[in-house]
């Protein structure tokens, strides 16, 4: 860790390299330092974005990045599942905090690798151990653990490929549309909603019996449907206190209009006019407390961030899911309304004293629209060279699924650019992502254009 020594008189100012007074007598410390970022994504790339900003932060890493994420800090050819690779790159470069970005590297259990390693235990990782990371890992842990701590949920039941006959005779008992949830990680593709028995049926079989999403569908959550609007609401905390971050509602179906295929996600608003006062105290009292309550009384270790998704359910919240890490395109709209340091926040989860940490949230409106390659959410076009990104005027650019080949950024990922605007008013925000993204140019580009539109 770096540390700055600074004169200072009667007031310590710790986000601060400059003294104003010419009467100084105290010496204080002032703590910089070197922080890997994992991940390659929008997600990643807004965290860099915002990590970038801060005076706590003196070198940052991404691993593996993007062709965004070097105008932040520095690209590490390094993926975020090689965990020797980064733990010898930790302890090369003098690493002092651990950002994960992605699911993945959480539920194999790198915060775990870490706490192994004599070299690298006292480096801190912000994101849950194997065990935690099990909330979205594993989605029977998930349910299991939100009917014992009495979290509102949909009703579900759990089925395996011996129990295929069971699970026939819970589909012919239970309402319609039905929710089929594969139990593990499926790259965002595991959950059906399927409108009659019969379909229902033919995919519990191709889920169980034909391992339709593959090891993560040897297990299948059988859910009921809820309807309503969603939502989604981040908590950070260090395993003892909590902030709740800016909420978000995303969209992900491809075309306008919410039609079409589902996607990792179009788009994304924040925050959610719903959302009031009066539901969100319904959230932080029925959801949130139970949960980092419910964690604790359960001794799971839990250091960074939960995402919650949710149903309004005519004013009620119910859970539909956990999140072991923020989500993407959300965190896009989020980490804009941030006005606090979010180093000394990532601190405060680090350190065990969130409490003592200062949130400070914008009033303004984030909106962001997300442009993809042409074909996605299938098999989309690779490779294409990327134009006027330097075009856009009010608008921050989040780079997704891209990479660099000679002087060209190019298109690499189904979802490739994030395009943010902060405005006084949702239809300004709105239409300023929407003009900023038009600047923008790749061959089979697409992006909706009706984000936010249901909630002006």
């Amino acid at each position: 860790m770096n540390v700055v020594k600074l004169k200072c008189c009667k007031v310590l100012f710790a986000h601060s390299h400059i003294c104003t007074s010419k009467f100084c007598t105290l010496n204080f410390t002032f703590a910089r330092m070197n922080i890997l970022l994992l991940g390659s994504g929008g997600r990643e790339s807004a965290f860099a974005w915002k990590i970038a900003k801060s005076p706590k932060c003196t070198k940052l890493f991404i691993a593996p990045g993007n062709a965004g994420t070097p105008q932040y800090g520095e690209n590490v050819d390094i993926k975020a599942t090689d965990f020797e690779g980064i733990g010898r790159f930790s302890r090369e470069n003098n690493i002092d905090l651990v950002l994960v970005g992605p699911e993945e590297p959480l539920v194999k259990g790198i915060h775990d690798f870490f706490l192994a390693d004599e070299q690298l235990k006292n480096i801190p990782v912000i994101g849950p151990q194997a065990e935690g990371a099990q909330l979205e890992g594993s989605k029977d842990f998930s349910k299991a653990f939100m009917q014992r701590h009495n979290i509102p949920a949909a009703a579900s039941k759990t089925f395996t490929r011996d129990t295929l006959q069971d699970g026939f005779e819970y589909l012919a008992t239970a309402g319609l549309p039905i929710v089929l949830k594969a139990d593990g990680l499926a790259a965002g593709k595991g959950v059906l909603i399927c409108s009659n028995l019969e379909e229902a049926q033919l995919e519990l079989t191709e889920m169980l019996t034909h391992a339709k999403f593959g090891d993560a569908s040897s297990k299948v959550v059988i859910e009921q449907f809820l309807q309503g609007i969603e939502l989604s609401v981040f908590v950070m905390t260090d395993g003892d206190h909590y902030k709740i971050l800016p909420e978000a509602k995303d969209y992900k179906r491809v075309g306008e209009g919410d039609t079409g295929l589902n996607t990792g996600g179009m788009g994304s608003v924040s925050p959610v006019p719903f959302a009031d006062s009066a539901f969100m105290k319904k959230v932080k009292e029925r959801v949130i407390i139970p949960t980092v309550e419910g964690l604790k009384k359960e001794s799971i270790p839990y250091k960074g961030f939960i995402f919650i998704g949710l149903m309004n359910c005519e004013g009620e919240p119910y859970v539909i899911e956990y999140n072991c890490r923020m989500g993407d395109p959300e965190t896009e709209s989020v980490m804009p309304r941030i006005e606090s340091d979010f180093v000394d926040l990532l601190l405060g989860v680090a350190e065990g004293n969130l409490n003592e940490k200062e949130l400070i949230i914008s009033d303004k409106i984030a909106a962001t629209v997300m442009m993809v390659s042409g074909g996605y959410p299938g098999e989309y076009l690779k490779n294409k060279v990327i134009t006027g990104t330097e075009n856009v005027r009010d608008s921050q650019v989040f780079h997704a699924g891209t990479s660099i080949k000679g002087d060209d950024v190019i298109t690499t990922g189904g979802r490739v650019l994030a395009v943010t605007s902060l405005q006084d008013n949702l239809f300004n925000a709105l239409q300023q992502a929407t003009a900023d993204a038009s600047r923008i140019y790749f061959d089979g580009m697409y992006f909706r254009k009706d984000i936010g539109f249901d909630l002006l």
